[in-house]
């Protein structure tokens, strides 16, 4: 992926320690990291009561236009639903789950909740 809005990998580990950090002192708890399945991928599980919160984590180095927030196209949202339907499959879930995102900026970390 020669994109040139890609982000090293590392930058997005430290935004996803940086996003569980931020949900967690909100009462949220982690539950899960980085899982991965062929078709898609969980940045983070966390859990709030009895919901489970399934948070895609997006890492921006600048505050461009837009920002991190709007980094998300309909395709990822499609692989992120893919992922959590067969996360909740595998483990025998059947709870209540959203979708938040987790933008994060140099000087900011937005918490989109219900993002789609």
């Amino acid at each position: 992926m020669d994109d040139k809005h890609h982000i090293p990998r590392e930058h997005g580990q430290l935004g996803e320690i940086q996003a569980r950090k931020h949900l967690e002192q909100q009462g949220l708890t982690f539950v899960e990291q980085n899982v991965r399945y062929k078709f898609g991928e969980i940045d983070l599980v966390m859990r709030q009561g009895k919901t489970l919160i399934f948070v895609e984590v997006k890492y921006r180095s600048k505050s461009q236009f837009g920002g991190a927030l709007h980094a998300l196209s309909t395709k990822q949202i499609q692989r992120l639903r893919r992922a959590a339907e067969h996360y909740m499959q595998i483990k025998h879930l059947d709870v209540i789950c959203r979708f938040d995102l987790i933008g994060i900026e140099p000087d900011r970390i937005y918490w989109l909740k219900n993002a789609f």
